[in-house]
């Protein structure tokens, strides 16, 4: 009897230790995988975008969780979240408001060997706190009826009295065109800048309204011969499913402006990792993935838009435009002007 009890015992301690090696494996496995996800909030919207999270996912194992807003409504997110945030990168739309990020101690810097060599330094926060995944240039598109291109020369020359009248652009408060002129602050100081407003908004159509794509429409409708865009409004609308969308895309030119001088103005789409992230390693793995050759061939041909890694060359749409010099400044110069120059547009008539 002795023997069967001893035999009995010794069987409960085995299944004991058997059952909590299991548990404690257990409890390992459903961290790894808790850990195996990356959070982002992007203001992109593009289906394109959907398909490469999915590809990252396929390749890593990493599965990415997607919150979508506009930019500036995920920047207040992240600052009432705080500590308590669940963002583990965010991907906004111009250097501005990465600027703006990085100054309200929303990010952290992030290094990366891979991403230092699929983007250039000047496509980069100098400590690393953001970085591009998508380059936009913003040009001069013209009617093809009602203007020679060969009229055309840079941005100053808007201001020229035969444009009296002609100039279409969105709102001084669009990030965009803070950031084109944060960038002739950089280039030309304050004063020239100034200058260029003034005559600028004595040539203005109308007033201000409307997005990039109502400022192509409003060519084609006969309000304006002249607008500044960014090239990618164009792709999109040339590719559009909606017929009267690339009518007027069709109906309308690419310029690049101040080849001859500094070059054409060019801002970013760019992500950062969050201060407060929980998967760190993870969100730098994707944004590595997202600058690799694969992807930026992916964000030209399906968005139109120019990769910042040189590796890649622009889609076959781009070419069609024509190759053009870039402004010789680093992004995080024009982020840092970003903040003043609303004043500067508004003082001197840009509404």
């Amino acid at each position: 009897m002795r023997k069967i009890w001893m035999l009995l015992l010794t069987l409960i301690l085995a299944v004991g230790l058997v059952t909590g090696c299991t548990a404690e494996v257990a409890a390992t496995d459903v961290e790894a995988v808790e850990n195996e996800i990356v959070n982002i909030y992007t203001d992109r919207h593009y289906d394109s975008d959907d398909a490469l999270y999915e590809l990252f996912t396929e390749e890593t194992g990493i599965k990415v969780n997607v919150v979508k807003g506009k930019s500036d409504e995920l920047i207040e997110r992240l600052k009432n979240e705080g500590e308590d945030t669940e963002a583990d990168m965010i991907v906004l739309a111009d250097v501005g408001r990465l600027q703006r990020s990085k100054d309200l101690d929303l990010l952290q810097s992030a290094e990366s060997t891979i991403i230092d060599e699929n983007v250039p330094e000047n496509l980069r926060d100098d400590e690393n706190y953001w970085v591009a995944l998508t380059k936009r240039a913003r040009v001069l598109v013209y009617s093809k009826d009602r203007v020679d291109s060969s009229e055309l020369s840079s941005y100053q020359a808007l201001t020229e009295e035969k444009w009296n009248g002609k100039i279409l652009v969105r709102t001084s408060d669009n990030i965009y065109n803070q950031s084109l002129v944060s960038s002739f602050v950089e280039l030309y100081g304050q004063e020239a800048t100034e200058d260029w407003i003034s005559g600028l908004v004595a040539n203005f159509a109308r007033e201000p309204k409307g997005n990039d794509r109502d400022q192509a429409k409003a060519i084609a409708a006969g309000e304006g011969d002249i607008a500044i865009m960014n090239t990618y409004y164009l792709g999109l609308m040339l590719n559009s499913s909606d017929s009267e969308e690339v009518k007027v895309a069709e109906s309308v030119g690419v310029f690049f402006p101040n080849q001859d001088v500094d070059g054409t103005h060019v801002n970013v789409s760019g992500a950062g990792v969050v201060k407060y992230a929980d998967h760190v390693d993870n969100a730098v793995k994707l944004i590595e993935f997202l600058t690799s050759e694969s992807a930026q061939r992916s964000y030209s041909e399906a968005n139109y838009e120019y990769p910042v890694n040189p590796m890649v060359e622009p889609s076959e749409l781009l070419k069609s435009w024509g190759t053009f010099k870039e402004q010789p400044i680093k992004m995080s110069s024009i982020g840092k002007n970003v903040e003043d120059v609303l004043k500067i547009m508004i003082q001197n008539g840009w509404k």
